[in-house]
């Protein structure tokens, strides 16, 4: 049994104790009069979220509950739901509505969850929800707790102690991934928080600095391969170090190492609008909140064009940028939400986007789930509407390509990109080899997109699909008898794109770019049979992207 499933085993076997009057009377210990030090906490909050907290109003993860006096436990709440209602990030929000009102609400909220939802759950004792909560309950301690009275404070810091002394037990079991990270952190601050608990901050540095050496790759991505996850764990990171600066403790460097490798890999899945790629379970995010998270972390590396253990490619041309997803699935443990996109695309021009992937809904909101993972989702080619990686229910993959390669090649401002994946090559014998070409001005991108006969496959293929997914800010037509299709960019600029090798069509699809948000949006779809037996080639379908030059 390795160590990580050890870790794993056992904490899922204590999960069966820790709910018990017996295990709570162990996580006694002394209370100190007064914190040793509040951490820095510099990420603002949103005050409308805010005021909906202060009107009785939860909405998280794209559910809302309305009432009175809130149920720390309701039926019918998802998961996620009671992970951010116990997780208290929220404190943020009525930080940012400010007065006495916000902070009164605050201070009662906690008060009444150290009285009717303490009690151990699952989720809301989860390692990162944990942490989570600690690290906000600290940082907002100025805001809601500073002035109140001694009893309260008492079973404030009580509270701190007992959750800190079960998370310092139990970890690193518990959580994989992004979610160790961030509830190492919380063990970290919370050490350097109290008094003589420094111990706790030691042990979650060397679990920290295990888990930097496993997580980020050494182009600086994240394991997972999801960028949502990557800016949560430079987060996580920056945090760290702001903590420990503020404590007096030298920043190990480790952790100055990891942060100089994660903020560049950063900017280079950034559009133009300053949003994420859609790759792989991630949102746009908030540009303002990347452009406050890249200068807190301070780091000016340049961003990578290349990222070849990551596996993403980044072309750029004057204002043409082309992002591409060119490596293989995250591995298992990682893998939860990762999407079947393999070799997509997403193209944007300045700050509008063209070409995009469907984005995806982090809130696990169960409906979305499977439909934003599939490869129909993604600007990719897909056969007989299978996904390039098999989609369990339960999360991860089961098929899924394990030969992806790429090569690149860079000449006068031109760029060549040449990538294939095997992921067809067990149902249907296929492999799917894209190429694409950019030329120095930005205005012409290029692509061909070849089934390879390999031999094998458990099945005979019918029919391809190449989907390009456009944003829905593009106005899209038929042109030119249905030969090419004209799209018109909210600024003014046209681009036409034209393919050879299949039938082009348009058709209707969503657009999951922003949190709670489905925006109805169209796609390209280039189709057609496959070819007969004989062929080396199943099928190839050449295609073209070319700004329309507004003639004087």
């Amino acid at each position: 049994m390795t160590g990580r499933v050890s870790q794993n085993w056992r904490y899922g076997v204590g999960t069966l104790i820790y709910a018990s009057p017996l295990y709570r009377l162990t996580l006694i210990a002394r209370t100190p009069d007064a914190l040793a030090l509040v951490p820095p906490a510099p990420w603002p909050g949103d005050a409308a979220r805010g005021s909906a907290i202060v009107n009785g109003t939860f909405g998280f993860s794209g559910e809302v509950l309305r009432g009175g006096r809130i149920a720390w436990y309701p039926a019918g709440m998802s998961d996620a739901w009671i992970a951010a209602l116990h997780g208290f990030d929220w404190l943020r929000d009525l930080r940012a509505v400010g007065g006495d009102v916000a902070r009164r609400r605050a201070r009662d909220l906690v008060d009444d969850w150290l009285s009717h939802g303490k009690r151990w759950h699952p989720v809301s004792w989860r390692p990162d929800v944990l942490a989570t909560r600690l690290f906000a309950w600290l940082g907002q301690h100025e805001f809601f707790c500073a002035s109140a009275d001694d009893e309260y404070r008492e079973r404030y810091l009580a509270a701190i102690v007992h959750q800190g002394k079960h998370l310092a037990r139990v970890l690193p079991g518990g959580g994989a991934g992004e979610p160790l990270i961030a509830a190492i952190k919380g063990l970290i601050v919370t050490g350097l928080a109290l008094p003589d608990r420094a111990a706790w901050a030691d042990q979650g540095l060397r679990l920290l600095e295990r888990e930097c050496a496993r997580q980020l790759l050494p182009d600086g991505g994240h394991i997972s391969r999801n960028p949502s996850a990557h800016i949560a764990v430079l987060r996580h990171l920056v945090d760290t170090r702001g903590t420990l600066l503020a404590a007096g403790r030298e920043v190990p460097y480790f952790l100055i190492a990891a942060i100089e490798r994660a903020a560049p890999f950063v900017r280079m899945l950034r559009h133009g609008d300053g949003g994420l790629a859609l790759f792989n379970g991630t949102d746009e995010g908030e540009s303002w909140l990347i452009d406050m998270l890249l200068a807190q972390a301070d780091a000016r590396g340049r961003p990578p064009v290349s990222a070849p253990h990551s596996g993403y490619e980044r072309l750029v041309s004057n204002r043409t940028i082309v992002l591409v997803d060119c490596g293989p699935p995250p591995p298992p443990g990682v893998d939860g939400t990762a999407h079947a996109g393999t070799l997509s695309l997403e193209v944007s021009v300045g700050k509008e986007r063209l070409i995009v992937n469907c984005g995806a809904h982090t809130d696990g909101n169960d409906s979305w789930a499977d439909v934003q993972r599939a490869s129909a989702a993604h600007s990719t080619l897909i056969i007989d509407d299978t996904n390039s990686s098999e989609i369990l229910t339960a999360g991860g993959f089961g098929r899924q390509p394990t030969d992806v390669t790429r090569t690149r090649d860079e000449t006068d401002g031109k760029i060549w990109l040449d990538a294939s994946h095997d992921g067809y090559v067990l149902p249907f014998g296929l492999t799917h080899r894209r190429r694409l070409f950019l030329d120095a001005t930005g205005d012409d991108l290029r692509g061909e997109d070849t089934l390879l006969r390999t031999g094998g496959g458990a099945r005979t293929a019918n029919g391809f699909a190449v989907r390009f997914h456009l944003h829905p800010s593009i106005q899209a037509s038929l042109v030119q008898n249905g030969a090419a299709a004209l799209l018109r960019l909210p600024g003014g600029a046209g681009w036409r794109l034209r393919a050879q090798g299949g039938t082009l069509s348009l058709a209707e699809t969503v657009y999951l770019g922003h949190a709670g948000e489905v925006r109805r949006s169209e796609q390209v779809v280039i189709s057609g049979p496959l070819a007969g037996a004989a062929a080396d080639e199943a099928a190839s379908v050449k295609w073209a992207l070319q700004r329309i030059v507004q003639k004087a």
